[in-house]
């Protein structure tokens, strides 16, 4: 598939939409690549132009629509609230920019038909920022499950619980689109979804959830079409031991697998050890 093409020669001019926590965090990524010129637009001017001055950006743009209808600007990295994710991806892939979503990117699954029918008139890219597709404590599990050192994989098991406050747009059902599972949960989803094998059937439980509040935890149960069974518990209402050490398990008819969900260590016990 041909897509259309930012000149060797031509840095990439980046507007990020949305000027928060988000924008912050891709700012620290991004100014390390000298060939990324970074703009920030928001709905306010002001908030717009602090972020320029105080993150040395190159430009900075007091609307979105001012920053996706700029010549300039090759692509767009899209930092707001999940309702406005798809508008906003259609109106950039329509003005020809390429674009970063962040998660979770739209709020349906027919959402992707249409931004992928109209990213393919213009030739442009675009890419969900998911960076736990990236992990590198998942490249090397799949590199250990492939080798087959626990035989035959019948269990995994992930932990992904902690405590987490949130008293902004996430605890709006509108604008959120959903609870702990669909803003954060989203990213072990991804994980269970790429360590090497192909889900079948997946489902989700969720505890009692009080009245007019969206949901803090989830199980997720995923059936593999090779036969093994993935458990998956997210929660933002439950601490982890040591304040973020969350231990997960694969079981398999040689050994098992340890290993600390943000990759602090990975222990094997199998036929090789």
């Amino acid at each position: 598939m041909q897509y259309k093409k930012i000149e060797n020669d031509r840095p990439v001019r980046l507007a990020i939409l949305g000027c928060g926590a988000v924008a912050v965090k891709h700012t620290r990524t991004l100014r390390r690549f000298p060939g990324v010129e970074r703009y920030y637009a928001s709905r306010s001017g002001e908030r717009a132009k602090s972020y320029f001055e105080k993150y040395k950006g190159s430009g900075y743009f007091t609307s979105y629509n001012e920053a996706i209808n700029d010549e300039n600007i090759n692509t767009v990295l899209i930092a707001t609230p999940p309702d406005s994710h798809l508008a906003l991806t259609l109106q950039a892939v329509q003005a020809g920019k390429h674009v970063i979503v962040e998660k979770p990117p739209f709020l349906k699954s027919a959402d992707f038909d249409r931004v992928d029918m109209e990213r393919k008139k213009t030739g442009v890219q675009v890419m969900v920022a998911e960076n736990y597709f990236y992990k590198p404590l998942l490249k090397k599990l799949r590199e250990i499950l492939a080798a087959g050192y626990i035989g035959d994989i019948k269990f995994i098991f992930i932990n992904a619980t902690k405590k987490q406050q949130q008293e902004d747009w996430r605890n709006d059902p509108e604008k959120a689109g959903g609870g702990a599972l669909f803003e954060g949960g989203i990213h072990w989803i991804n994980f269970i979804a790429n360590m090497g094998f192909k889900i079948k059937n997946i489902t989700g439980f969720a505890p009692k959830i009080p009245a007019g509040r969206l949901e803090r935890s989830m199980q997720v149960v995923a059936e593999y079409e090779e036969g093994m069974v993935a458990t998956l518990l997210y929660s933002w209402e439950i601490d982890a031991l040591f304040k973020g050490l969350r231990i997960c398990r694969i079981y398999g008819t040689k050994g098992s697998i340890t290993f600390e969900a943000n990759g602090v260590f990975i222990f094997i016990r199998g036929k090789k050890w």
